[in-house]
């Protein structure tokens, strides 16, 4: 059989890392295009300075627009040409990283998460939106970023919120991995040889990666809460340094090379619906990886598990709380239709998949988390 693993180049994670951007952009030359919004920019402006002149290097503001949709990532493309840049640098959340890798093709490429709010930053793969924020495919490139760089203290000091999401996008690496064991699915690292293509064999989950996803769970169990504590007292302790790291680091080499299942199809389902444009990316997987258990008919132990971890720190445990408050039955289907796509996730479950069950599953999972809470 055969496996696959994939990971970044370097990962650096610690207290005022931002400081050295500058040093691992000279590996490329001298001149970076910044991917980032304006706000996020305007946030670490000093830092961004003080890096800039410490290793003579200039970045390129691009004023990112805020999603990834192939419109910008032609913009900021030709940008980059334009100003004759020798590497991205993407600084900001999810989609500001995901666009970075769009427009470095998978080449020179150097992510700084402003937030741990997903596993995107280690990911050689990103999602792309249409211009209004609806799901519209994934791009995978030849390989990893070349340097992941995390800022603790930038990160102890944005909104808890951005942290709990990260959670809700963590918390379904261990279930996802383990339906593709079970299932013996095929894994996003065995893609950038061309198994899309036809050109190599598919390739499935590496030991390592059912362990680094098991060692994700087992974290956010134990230190979830007092992470949040933390990031609230806009401190860092180790259990939100261990939280960073559980949502970044292990999460994301968890999710490429232990697959994805039914928890981020039923996000992408839910994308569909306007009313959740608003809520983060893990906010909605949190919701979905309940809705996967639900699939799965899971102990009911296991359940109360996951619901008494969303609802103490605070992620969404029902669908009132991505904003769908009364979900019509042609809604309902919508949401199930796009999630079960032929591309999507969700056919790495280990038995077969029905738009009807999935959303019973929906409508089950929103019942159970009405339910706990009460």
């Amino acid at each position: 059989m055969r496996r696959a693993f994939i990971c970044p180049s370097k990962y650096v994670q610690g207290e005022n890392e931002l400081l050295n951007l500058g040093y691992f952009v000279r590996q490329y030359g001298t001149k970076a295009l910044l991917v980032a919004t304006e706000s996020s920019v305007n946030r670490v402006r000093q830092t961004l300075e003080a890096t800039a002149a410490k290793f003579g290097v200039t970045f390129v503001e691009t004023e990112f627009q805020g999603e990834c949709s192939r419109v910008e990532i032609a913009r900021l493309g030709e940008l980059a040409r334009q100003h004759s840049c020798n590497c991205t640098v993407g600084l900001g959340g999810g989609k500001a990283l995901d666009t970075a890798r769009c427009v470095a093709a998978g080449q020179g490429v150097i992510v700084v998460p402003t937030t741990a709010a997903t596993d995107a930053p280690t990911s050689h793969s990103a999602v792309i939106y249409t211009p209004d924020g609806e799901m519209e495919d994934y791009a995978y490139f030849p390989r990893n970023p070349d340097v992941v760089l995390m800022d603790v203290s930038i990160i102890a000091a944005s909104p808890v919120r951005y942290l709990v999401s990260g959670m809700g996008d963590a918390l379904s690496t261990y279930f996802e991995a383990r339906a593709n064991v079970r299932s013996c699915a095929p894994v996003n690292a065995g893609l950038p040889c061309g198994a899309r293509t036809g050109d190599c064999p598919p390739a499935r989950g590496t030991l390592a990666a059912q362990a680094l996803a098991a060692t994700c769970y087992r974290t956010l169990l134990d230190d979830g809460y007092k992470a949040v504590l933390a990031c609230q007292a806009k401190m860092a302790t180790p259990a939100l340094e261990n939280i960073i790291e559980a949502n970044s680091l292990l999460s994301g080499l968890g999710f490429e090379s232990g697959g994805l299942a039914a928890a981020h199809a039923v996000h992408d389902g839910l994308t569909a619906l306007e009313e959740t444009h608003t809520y983060l990316h893990g906010e909605k997987v949190a919701f979905g990886t309940l809705v996967q258990l639900v699939l799965e008919n899971a102990p009911t132990e296991e359940l109360d598990e996951v619901l008494g971890f969303c609802t103490s720190v605070g992620l969404p445990v029902c669908l009132s709380d991505i904003g769908i408050t009364d979900i019509s039955p042609e809604a309902l289907r919508k949401v199930a239709r796009k999630a079960c796509l032929p591309e999507e996730s969700i056919h790495a479950m280990p038995f077969p998949i029905t738009e009807e069950s999935v959303a019973a599953a929906i409508m089950a999972a929103d019942a159970l988390g009405n339910a706990f809470r009460s």
